[in-house]
């Protein structure tokens, strides 16, 4: 297949969505927290195992957290990590927007 030949199919704007899986919007949550959480860390400029002993996790545990294997982790459990680097959470319940059914997304009011 050459290049003007390539099929371009716009996403939905979450990758587990567009692979079928089950639970998207909890993935991309999850996904999104676990972002939150290197940058934190990256910001703070500690190592891994540093930051295991504030998440009180192992330093293997955080390095796969880390690298996106998060699957093992609950939302619960990823927002409990959030508050251990001195985050405060904030869960807010309203209607939609738009119409239809609600999601889930992550919102922060500062760049960590």
């Amino acid at each position: 297949m050459t290049v003007s030949e390539t099929a371009v199919e716009t996403g939905s704007g979450n990758v587990f969505a567009d692979l079928g899986l089950a639970d998207a919007d909890a993935h991309i949550v999850k996904a999104e927290l676990v972002t939150r959480i290197d940058t934190i860390v990256r910001q703070r400029g500690i190592t891994q195992a540093e930051a295991a002993r504030l998440l009180g996790l192992s330093q293997p545990d955080v390095s796969r957290l880390l690298r996106g294997d998060f699957r093992e982790y609950s939302l619960e459990r990823l927002l409990r990590l959030l508050t251990a680097l001195g985050r405060d959470i904030d869960i807010v319940i309203r209607q939609p927007r738009a119409g239809g059914g609600g999601r889930l997304r992550v919102a922060a009011s500062e760049t960590a």
